[in-house]
């Protein structure tokens, strides 16, 4: 089935890319490279500084990388890669991924920077919100339009309970639903999808899908398996919007949700796991509170080394503006060979050497690819 295939691929970027995500610690982890944005542009560049013999620790707000081609053009397709006629999204991140890997960044995802300082010996600290701190020589922005976050829900006095009954985007794998109640929220394919797993488990006692109309932005395949479970009994589609909570006397947990359809009195809906599913969207964050130059909420930087206006810090891609600026993919990793040139000869204290892939055993052994061989006339 076509739903199913692209479960498959959901499920296998929501695993990452394959290497183990680095766990938080207190002390400084000295590094040479910090990537910051796992989108295409910020593969690219852990991949030029690879050929730079620099090795990079690469952050990103997402539970895979991918960034906005994923999230936003994931099935969706891509002409204006060179070489490749037409891919998706999400075949180009994979095939940026297989690139990449060959000099196993170190990653960091479902993890946001809190705090970058430069100091005096010319590093930038780095701190993030699962509590690591990296001491790197260089820095780059990949960040594009900003952090991909979640969607939050603006009832009054419900975000008290993220973390415990409130989730968004997914549940932790660990999370006991034996007897409970859970409530999908939101209307595109990523609720309905979760909705369905969540009923064909059968580890809640009972799953609601509740979006402000019965209508669903779904693939057929996947609408059909809903109409299925809902025939079933397995679900309860609820045609509502939410309008307030109910709590436990002591208002320590959250007991239903008040919500109200187009042609109905207000009515409640019992819940004791809500997962809200409501998109994503990018936030800028704390790199405006970093002192770098801005213009337009965007990164000001020189189109010679795509350096910012603090030393060791880059930008490339979407976050950064210069004159003759466009947005484009493939306009980023022309930015990112090029920082990546620049930020090697800042690191080494000179110029750099310029090698080809198709001719350096250099490059060849850092790849780990043999040579090709030589025609012998």
């Amino acid at each position: 089935m076509e739903w199913q295939a692209g479960q498959d691929r959901r499920a296998a970027a929501l695993r990452g890319p394959g290497p183990k995500v680095t766990q938080a610690v207190h002390a400084a982890v000295e590094t040479d490279a910090v990537v910051i944005g796992a989108g295409p542009v910020g593969l690219f560049q852990v991949f030029q500084l690879g050929l730079q013999g620099i090795t990079a620790h690469l952050i990103d707000a997402l539970p895979h990388a991918g960034g906005q081609c994923a999230e936003l053009y994931g099935d969706k397709p891509i002409y204006d890669i060179p070489g490749v006629p037409v891919c998706t999204g999400r075949e180009l991140v994979d095939l940026l991924l297989r690139q990449v890997a060959p000099f196993k960044p170190h990653w960091h995802l479902n993890t946001l920077v809190s705090a970058l300082t430069p100091r005096s010996d010319g590093r930038v600290l780095l701190e993030t919100s699962t509590g690591v701190r990296l001491l790197a020589r260089c820095v780059f922005l990949a960040a594009g339009v900003g952090a991909f976050v979640p969607r939050t829900l603006k009832t009054a006095g419900i975000e008290r309970f993220t973390g415990t009954q409130l989730h968004y985007q997914s549940l932790p794998p660990d999370l006991d639903l034996a007897g409970r109640h859970v409530v999908v929220h939101g209307g595109d394919e990523a609720a309905v999808a979760h909705a369905v797993e969540l009923a064909g488990q059968g580890r809640a006692a009972r799953v609601s899908l509740l979006h402000r109309r019965d209508l669903f932005q779904a693939p057929d395949a996947l609408l059909q398996r809903l109409r299925q479970l809902r025939e079933a009994g397995r679900i309860a589609v609820e045609a509502a919007q939410i309008t307030g909570i109910i709590t436990s006397t002591a208002g320590k947990r959250l007991t239903a949700l008040q919500v109200v359809g187009a042609q109905e009195s207000p009515r409640t809906l019992p819940v004791d796991v809500l997962l809200a599913v409501l998109g994503l969207s990018p936030r800028l964050g704390p790199i405006a509170d970093w002192g770098l130059a801005m213009e337009r909420k965007q990164l000001v930087v020189d189109t010679g080394t795509f350096r910012t206006n603090v030393a060791g810090i880059y930008a490339v891609g979407d976050v950064n503006t210069y004159p003759g600026k466009r947005k484009l993919i493939l306009c980023g990793f022309h930015e990112a060979t090029l920082a990546a040139f620049a930020a090697a000869e800042a690191l080494k204290g000179g110029k750099v050497a310029l090698q080809y892939t198709t001719t350096s055993a250099r490059l060849h052994q850092l790849l780990g690819v043999a040579a090709a061989p030589t025609t012998q006339v």
